[in-house]
């Protein structure tokens, strides 16, 4: 089974999708199994990170884009403004499709991790992200 969610996002940065997983393994009716998530996008990632204290998305945002500068000389790929060749790169250092158990009819997440699309580029838009739920 797989479910398309759309996910509007209005800036930069790391915005939970957990719930909305959740949902779809839920209603999977599957008791054992995995669950992959992709993003069909080359701008925005995936991540299972820390769910209960902001500072840690925080953190992991500006570390990026430290890592990864808007306007940097050496871009060639800038037709579509500053904040999208540091865009693919971000999307290329993370990850775009995620695997994650499922035990007992839910996601066999830690107590504090959390999804979430990391969203690269600063312009509101609307993001896939594709749920498969199987054997």
């Amino acid at each position: 089974m797989v479910e398309t969610v759309h996910i509007t996002v209005t800036h930069q940065g790391l915005h939970p999708i957990t719930s909305s997983v959740e949902s779809i393994v839920s209603g999977s009716g599957l008791n054992s199994g995995l669950c992959t998530v992709f993003v069909r996008h080359t701008s925005a990632s995936l991540l299972i990170q820390e769910n209960a204290d902001p500072s840690a998305k925080h953190d992991l945002e500006r570390w990026l884009n430290r890592l990864v500068p808007e306007n940097d000389q050496i871009y060639t790929h800038t037709s579509e403004g500053p904040d999208d060749m540091p865009a693919h790169i971000k999307s290329t250092l993370t990850a775009t499709s995620l695997s994650i158990p499922i035990i007992n009819s839910a996601l066999g997440l830690g107590v504090w991790q959390g999804i979430y699309l990391w969203e690269h580029r600063h312009a509101q838009t609307i993001r896939e992200v594709l749920v498969h739920v199987g054997h």
